[in-house]
């Protein structure tokens, strides 16, 4: 099947405090690349993609630094205080220069960089007809606890029932936006597209990704990466 056209939110406004870096998480240089440039890659290869915005910091003097931020097909405004913010601002710029309410939006984290690219279309393919659109995901292997304040166990949840949030999550746009104005409005707390489209009254649809698919979040993460690079390099050399 031909899969739907799409536009692309790249929320990176945050600093990334728990890298404990120089610069934010995003910019951080891995295998001769930043995160950011390696998260885009999966995407700029796509030939449904229609455009990407990079919703930025309003002092980030890193991105002008980036080949990404002369590419015609990508542009940046300026994020907020919160994802939801950021992701809310670069609809807006959608909105103004003339995306569709009923034009499919993907959001992906900044620091995500390891999407396969089967992912990606799987979620396009499987959710290309849905009326509310979705996100990827894992299930929970590991034993889930739930504790008390004083970190006591209170019981053992039924994993089979939980799943991890991953990203790209894929909604409409105007669906998305009007989720989202309204959420932050209500003073909700959002952390991701898919809790302000349930918030909204939405039943997301969940597809399976790969586990690999990572955020890069602490300082060991960075020698994961590197690692998952080195493998995926040699894996393409060897076929």
């Amino acid at each position: 099947m031909r899969l739907p056209q799409f536009w692309l939110v790249i929320p990176a406004a945050g600093i990334g405090s728990r890298m404990q870096a120089q610069c934010p998480k995003q910019y951080l240089t891995v295998a001769g690349q930043t995160i950011l440039e390696l998260t885009l890659a999966c995407f700029l290869e796509h030939p449904q993609v229609q455009g990407i915005v990079v919703a930025i910091a309003e002092h980030d003097r890193w991105w002008p630094q980036l080949k990404l931020a002369s590419d015609t097909r990508v542009a940046s405004v300026i994020g907020g205080a919160e994802r939801a913010d950021s992701v809310l601002n670069a609809l807006l710029y959608l909105t103004e220069r003339g995306a569709q309410a009923d034009d499919w939006v993907l959001v992906h984290d900044a620091a995500r960089p390891l999407l396969e690219r089967n992912d990606l279309e799987r979620l396009l393919s499987t959710l290309a007809h849905d009326p509310v659109g979705g996100l990827l995901a894992v299930p929970a292997r590991d034993t889930l606890k739930q504790i008390n304040a004083a970190g006591q166990v209170i019981k053992t949840i039924d994993r089979s029932v939980i799943w991890h949030a991953l990203t790209p999550q894929m909604f409409r746009l105007g669906v998305l936006q009007r989720a989202l104005a309204d959420s932050l409005q209500a003073g909700v707390a959002i952390t991701d597209e898919s809790s302000a489209m349930e918030w909204a009254g939405f039943a997301p649809r969940v597809i399976e990704g790969s586990a690999s698919n990572v955020k890069i979040t602490r300082p060991e993460d960075l020698q994961l990466l590197q690692t998952l690079l080195v493998a995926a390099k040699n894996a393409s050399f060897e076929s």
